[in-house]
């Protein structure tokens, strides 16, 4: 059970009323941009063969770092000017320089030497510093015109290549592609290397390795070779996984996919423990804040400031006081190293923030450019594979009640899509509520699904202790019963709307809680019985399933779901059973997958996890 103080564990919603499923409330903290590490050129530089000049980065503090280059005269005749030019990345500059006028042209940054430091005798050297923000390293230099190491004017090796991209990812089989390298003589070919290994050379930007192992991890770098034979650095390194292994891929290429909550006491390396790292395909971080018609950081400290020692880091690995990124956001990222078939998507919104999309639908494109500056942010760019938008609920009552009209969800993912472009995913986590006039009637999901990846339905919560006398009713049933509380409140009838409005069944995930919702002052075993108020757990009326399977198993099923009577304690969850069952139907409707809410309420062997998955294949 979570030991996480009380305000910070403002549970959320239901389809039908106050609460759905639980999301925190971490205190909004202003966004800092410290640099994240930079790579130190190992080659000096100079002109012709009397001088080189070498960058050293002194220091880093975090938003910002200091650089410093020195140049020395390695010649015997004395060097009366220097002028050293250099390339950074679109998202590095200089901010203030001292020692050398230093100036720019797009990426292409200059530093000449100030009026008392032009002169080098034989063996002189000088340094100039300056400081700077950004996330990358220098490249391209040249010192008056020539190499930075002092070689002969065009003869330098090569660049490294890009970061290999991977696609068309079978059982034994790999695509690769790479942006080309620069040289001042041009490119030969390119040697692709597996494991540190040369497995191909190539002339091209593309290769595709074949007879792999399936389901197995292979780390790719590329090294490009210039027309002298020349070999530059090595590109830096793609982890691929093979599909397959042990007969199926997780989820047998279904989408099985995890709410990872920031306040909760589970932690990223409990996903490898449980074994749930194996089965998952996607992970959604939640949550992400909605403040001001922007996307926003939601608890710093936990998401990348938080230090984890060696015993709870993902690689064994404990953090340090001065790394670049901390956090969840690091041992995400950790996780990705070693299950690299894992997708991150950062979710944004909830039960409690849901109040900021009315203002943020207001200006969709400023809203999803501020999404895109925060989920791109170089300090953790490659942790994340997508968004998530959980707005609860476009142009309906939640916790606030939204009016901004049935077209704002199609528009917001319209925008959403334009800014984060076709490679990114988008996604969001909508309404169950399948009654007629209800809130999947409120918006235009339909028109918005032509922009989106797939939406994660949220088929549980429909009933609970918010009404304190009952009826009892399971709170995720996968059908309608004879005498359920509310028509339209089940799986299969939100599942039918939405594929009535035009949503293809394959972008629809059905949504599994990985809790129970439940009643005190129960004498009927049955559902439809009458209570006094919420049963006791994790807050009222609410507990994990992890817990209950041993203090109240199930008694017995309806609705397609399990609900368990013990004392006068009703509850209703989901049993690996049930989730069987769920997931059966799923396949046969032809649904994208499932997802759940979320990690904390599983088993420490991952047993509703691993029911997922066994149940899509």
């Amino acid at each position: 059970m979570s030991t996480e103080p009380r305000w910070r564990r403002i549970r959320s919603p239901r389809n039908a009323g106050p609460n759905k499923r639980s999301k925190a409330l971490a205190g909004a903290t202003a966004l800092v941009l410290p640099l994240a590490a930079m790579v130190g050129l190992a080659s000096p530089a100079e002109a012709a063969t009397s001088a080189t000049a070498s960058y050293a980065k002194a220091s880093d503090w975090g938003s910002g770092f200091e650089g410093r280059w020195t140049v020395k005269n390695t010649g015997t005749t004395t060097l009366s000017s220097w002028t050293v030019e250099w390339d950074f990345p679109a998202n590095t500059k200089v901010n203030s320089a001292w020692d050398a006028t230093v100036t720019n042209s797009a990426n292409r940054w200059t530093a000449k030497n100030v009026g008392w430091n032009g002169t080098l005798a034989p063996g002189a050297s000088v340094s100039f510093g300056f400081n700077g923000s950004g996330s990358g390293a220098p490249s391209g230099c040249k010192l008056n015109g020539n190499p930075c190491d002092g070689s002969t004017p065009g003869d330098n090796a090569p660049s490294a290549p890009g970061k290999p991209t991977a696609s068309d990812i079978t059982d034994t089989s790999v695509k690769l592609s790479w942006a080309p390298a620069t040289d001042d003589n041009g490119i030969k070919n390119y040697d692709v290397k597996r494991d540190g290994a040369t497995v191909a050379t190539v002339t091209g930007t593309t290769y595709t390795n074949t007879g792999l192992t399936a389901g197995t991890n292979y780390s790719y770098t590329v090294v490009a070779r210039d027309t002298a034979d020349q070999t530059g650095p090595a590109s830096a390194a793609t982890t691929v996984r093979t599909t397959g292994g042990d007969g199926e891929t997780p989820g047998g290429g279904k989408i099985n996919l995890g709410y990872f909550t920031n306040w909760g006491s589970y932690t990223v390396k409990n996903l490898v423990t449980s074994g749930s790292a194996e089965k998952i395909t996607h992970i959604n971080y939640a949550f992400g804040n909605v403040q001001n018609g922007k996307c926003t950081i939601g608890d710093a400290y936990e998401d990348y400031e938080k230090t984890y020692t060696a015993a709870n880091s993902v690689d064994g690995v404990a953090d340090t006081w001065d790394q670049p990124l901390r956090g969840h956001f690091n041992q995400l990222r950790k996780l990705k190293a070693e299950y690299p078939h894992i997708k991150i998507l950062w979710s944004f919104g909830g039960w409690t923030w849901s109040g900021g999309f009315g203002q943020a639908v207001q200006n969709p494109a400023a809203f999803a450019k501020s999404c895109h500056d925060l989920v791109e942010d170089p300090r953790w760019a490659d942790v994340f594979d997508g968004i998530d938008l959980d707005w609860e609920y476009p142009n309906a009552c939640g916790l606030t009640c939204d009016n901004s009209g049935p077209a704002a969800i199609k528009n917001m993912m319209q925008a959403m899509r334009a800014e984060f472009g076709p490679d990114n995913l988008l996604t969001a986590a909508i309404t169950a509520d399948g009654s007629n006039g209800g809130k999947l009637d409120a918006a235009d999901y339909g028109g918005a699904a032509q922009y989106i990846d797939w939406y994660d339905v949220m088929t549980y919560d429909y009933f609970g202790s918010w009404s304190a006398q009952g009826p009892t009713a399971p709170h995720s049933p996968l059908t309608a019963y004879p005498g359920i509380p509310a028509q339209g409140f089940n799986s299969a009838d939100a599942i039918a709307k939405l594929r009535a409005k035009g949503v293809p069944a394959e972008k629809l995930l059905l949504g599994i809680g990985f809790y129970g919702r439940g009643w005190t002052g129960v004498t009927q075993s049955a559902p439809g019985g009458s209570a006094t108020g919420p049963a006791a757990g994790i807050e009222p009326g609410n507990q994990y399933y992890k817990v209950l399977k041993t203090t109240c198993p199930a008694t017995g099923t309806i609705g397609g779901t399990a609900y368990a009577h013990c004392g006068n304690n009703w509850w209703s969850y989901d049993t690996p059973a049930t989730i069987g069952t769920k997931m059966a139907w799923a396949k046969e409707q032809g649904l994208g997958g499932a997802f759940f809410w979320e990690f904390n309420g599983d088993t420490t062997d991952g047993e509703l996890v691993k029911a997922i998955s066994n149940g899509l294949k």
